[in-house]
């Protein structure tokens, strides 16, 4: 199949490249000249502009959106809604809120355009290992694209699929990284133990790789955390300095508007929010307010 792949950032550039490996035909852009010239190394044929883009595909046109959500899709998206005809199709495959998803959708259909909404997982290393997709949209629409997905994911029949319509793949996948949130925090949180018990010396990299095999906490986020301490067990040139993508925080008001419990997910979040506050003015309360009231000893800043 041919397709225009627009946003050549790490992860479009590398869903691309996986879809040229499997045969496919796609006409990349990007807003930077050195990102499509660096795809076009790949076997991606470049273009300078959106309308190059769209002049390089056959006449039913399917669009590829691999760009940061909020702002910047929904501008793209209404642009494309002037440049497309009924019959297109247009996926977007970043970071979506769920709700904007489906508001698209519906702008988009009143011009006969179809819309898909595709949750990918798998980062970096989804150009050698496939992606995993949640996809949410028309199932006739979406079983046309079943050949790229097939092509993009860990196999055929593996690692993807529709699981709904209109909104349901973005809102999947921010389930799933609301997850991820927890999962993370709880690793962070264990080897933070092990290594505070300095008595007993121990080796958290061989720790790691204990756990990889027939442990129940084994996954492929233990695998990244036992590359990470390979590389560097003390983790000192890493700032303890975490963001969020914006998706753990709709997973915690989506549970707040279903009433449905989310302690771990909720404080997985706040942790986030605590990496980056360097001045931690209510730790520094909390201090004043100990030695306030039991005289207890406060350590002053450099």
């Amino acid at each position: 199949m041919e397709l225009a792949m627009i946003g050549l950032g790490k992860m479009g550039l590398n869903m691309a490249t996986r879809l040229v490996q499997g045969g496919h035909k796609v006409i990349g852009y990007d807003r930077t000249k050195e990102s499509v010239e660096n795809a076009s190394k790949n076997g991606i044929d470049g273009a300078n502009s959106i309308e190059e883009a769209l002049q390089k595909l056959p006449k039913q046109k399917i669009i590829w959106l691999m760009i940061p959500s909020g702002k910047p899709t929904a501008e793209t998206i209404k642009q494309f809604s002037t440049l497309l005809n009924k019959g297109d199709i247009v996926i977007d495959g970043g970071n979506s809120n769920y709700k904007e998803t489906i508001a698209h959708a519906e702008m988009l259909a009143q011009k006969g355009i179809d819309f898909v909404d595709c949750g990918t997982s798998g980062g970096i290393w989804g150009l050698k290992e496939g992606y995993s997709m949640m996809i949410g949209g028309k199932k006739d629409v979406v079983e046309t694209l079943n050949p790229i997905f097939e092509t993009l994911a860990p196999a055929k029949d593996k690692g993807w699929g529709r699981v709904g319509p209109h909104g349901a793949g973005h809102f999947v996948k921010m389930i799933h990284n609301g997850i991820e949130y927890g999962m993370m925090q709880a690793y962070a949180e264990g080897f933070g133990i092990l290594k505070g018990k300095k008595e007993f010396e121990l080796d958290l990299a061989q720790v790691s790789h204990i756990w990889q095999n027939g442990s129940v906490v084994r996954s492929w986020l233990l695998d990244l955390a036992a590359n990470a301490l390979d590389e560097d067990a003390e983790l000192k040139d890493i700032k303890p300095w975490v963001a969020d993508s914006g998706e753990g925080r709709w997973t915690v008001f989506e549970s707040i508007d279903l009433d449905v419990p989310a302690p771990v997910i909720t404080l997985a979040l706040q942790m986030r929010f605590a990496s980056r506050d360097e001045e931690n003015y209510p730790a520094r309360m909390l201090a004043a307010l100990r030695n306030q009231f039991g005289g207890h000893a406060i350590k002053k800043s450099p």
